[in-house]
């Protein structure tokens, strides 16, 4: 039944261990210093699960040692769509705008994620 929930858990599961089999490929890949190859895990991982934001990080962070900014900042758009309170998709996308010399962008995103980490400061110390 497609409307099983135990089936969609468990298809779910099984997309989420292809991913991360192709997320930790491309780690070797990156620490090996085959970033082009390792841009190929990343999107494998990401197609086998869209919302795997640590898959996202990776293809953002290769793409950008490969100088590929614009198709990083995509990417790195991609994750604070997912999780708007990611502080690390709002710093990836300052260091990417100021290498682009976009700099009012920079300054935006690297104000959110100023923000957005006092709010987690706040969270922790009143919690």
């Amino acid at each position: 039944m497609p409307d099983d929930p135990a089936s969609s858990a468990t298809a779910r599961q099984l997309a989420r261990q292809l991913a991360e089999g192709h997320y930790y490929a491309a780690l070797d890949l990156v620490l090996g210093g085959h970033h082009e190859q390792a841009v190929e895990e990343y999107r494998q991982a990401v197609e086998a699960d869209p919302k795997f934001t640590d898959a996202l990080h990776g293809l953002s962070r290769a793409l950008q040692d490969l100088n590929r900014l614009d198709e990083a900042i995509v990417v790195a758009q991609q994750i604070s769509a997912i999780d708007p309170d990611d502080i690390l998709a709002h710093t990836s996308l300052s260091i990417l705008y100021q290498k682009k010399g976009m700099v009012p962008e920079a300054e935006a995103e690297g104000n959110k994620a100023r923000v957005l980490g006092w709010k987690q400061q706040l969270k922790k110390g009143s919690g």
